[in-house]
Parts: C-alpha cells; sequence; structure tokens
C-alpha cells in the first residue's frame, strides 16, 4: 500500500488491527466461560469494547511503527483475557480449546474480510467512494489475521500454540514444554530480529493468503 500517504494507511491498518485483535482476546474469554471459567466474564472483558484490550505497547505502538517503517507486515497484541485454569471443568484438556480459540477467531475474520473485499468490488461501479476503502480496509483485515494467526499458532509459549502443545503432551514432558514460557518472548523477539521467524511464518502467510484470495476469484 506504498501508493497511500501515512495517514491513509494508517486510517486503512487501524480499525482491522483493533477487530483483529480485540476479537481474538474475547474468544479465549468466551470458550473459557462455556468450560467454567467465568473470571474474563467478571472482570467486564467479555466486551468488543477494544478500550478494554488495549495494550499501550503491543496495541498501538507496535502496530503503528511497523505501519510507519512499511515492513509488508503488522502484527500485535492485546491486554491478555484473564483464565484461572483451575475453574475449568477439565482444567488441561479445555485449555487447548481456550488457546486455540484465539487463532480459530482470527481464521474467521479473514475470510469474513475475504467477504468484505467480494462486496467492495461487487459495487465498485455504482459505490466507489464505499467500495475502494472496503476492498483496501479487507485486503489489511485478512493479511492481519493470517499474520496473527499463523504466528498464535507457532508451539511457543506463551503463544497459543505453546499452551495447545502443553495440554496435548503428557504430564512430565508438558510440564518441562511449560517452563520455556517466561524465555518465550524473548525467543519470539530473537526469531524476528535474525529473520528467523519471517522466514518461517513467510511461506504459510502467503499460501494461506493466495489460498483464499483463489476462492475468493481474485
Amino acid at each position: 500500500m506504498n501508493q497511500f500517504s501515512m495517514i491513509q494507511t494508517i486510517a486503512i491498518w487501524a480499525l482491522p488491527v483493533l477487530f483483529a485483535i480485540t476479537v481474538h482476546e474475547v474468544a479465549h474469554g468466551w470458550v473459557a466461560k462455556q468450560l467454567g471459567d467465568k473470571t474474563a466474564m467478571m472482570l467486564g472483558r467479555l466486551t468488543l469494547n477494544p478500550l478494554k484490550h488495549i495494550d499501550p505497547i503491543g496495541t498501538i505502538a507496535v502496530p503503528l511503527l511497523l505501519v510507519v517503517l512499511q515492513t509488508g507486515f503488522v502484527f500485535g497484541w492485546a491486554r491478555p483475557v484473564p483464565v484461572t485454569m483451575e475453574n475449568l471443568r477439565n482444567p488441561k484438556r479445555d485449555m487447548v480449546w481456550v488457546a486455540l480459540a484465539g487463532p480459530a477467531s482470527n481464521g474467521a475474520m479473514a475470510l469474513l474480510w475475504l467477504v468484505a473485499i467480494v462486496v467492495g468490488v461487487a459495487v465498485h461501479t455504482t459505490l466507489p467512494w464505499i467500495a475502494e476503502p472496503l476492498i483496501y480496509m479487507g485486503q489489511a483485515g485478512v493479511l492481519i489475521n493470517i499474520v496473527l494467526m499463523v504466528l498464535n499458532l507457532l508451539p511457543l509459549p506463551p503463544l497459543d500454540g505453546g499452551r495447545i502443545v502443553t495440554g496435548l503432551l503428557p504430564g512430565k514432558i508438558s510440564w518441562q514444554f511449560s517452563r520455556i514460557e517466561p524465555y518465550g518472548f524473548f525467543i519470539l523477539i530473537g526469531l524476528l530480529a535474525t529473520g528467523i521467524l519471517g522466514q518461517i511464518m513467510g511461506s504459510m502467510i502467503n499460501g494461506i493468503s493466495s489460498l483464499l484470495f483463489s476462492l475468493a476469484g481474485f
């Protein structure tokens, strides 16, 4: 989207990023509630109001910096929705479903943004002033949600993929694997800085986005 001014680019990305991060967190809390833990609900976090989920660094500073630097991709994070594992009916098994809910919501949102693109293309001739923003925001929405889905499914605690693996592994091995969590964020930053993360995620992101756009006839 290099043809846009910086303000236009931020305007295009702002809503898709906020929705992607907010719905991701709400999905965790909603599934936890269905499985017996009402912590997120009691703390008022089962809401799509982004103000309840914004992390100044992860929701604003990091995505904004990536847009300004024109890195070609955007990601971020919100304040994690609290989940009290002990309240779940089957804590180890149910945490797998709670963790999976976030990336699954991003996959669903990518499909919804794809529909927005299709609608934008369909009305472009008659309503170009609505169609063009819809198409560009749809493209941003598809990309940010695919990025968040792929990133969060990486098997590295505290990412959702790491929690899924922890829940699936047998007892002692699961405990040993979970001990990575305090260092997970630093490992992720190291992978990002060295370009390894881009290599791991790049082909998956391109493959999924190409598949979605081809299904929509683009």
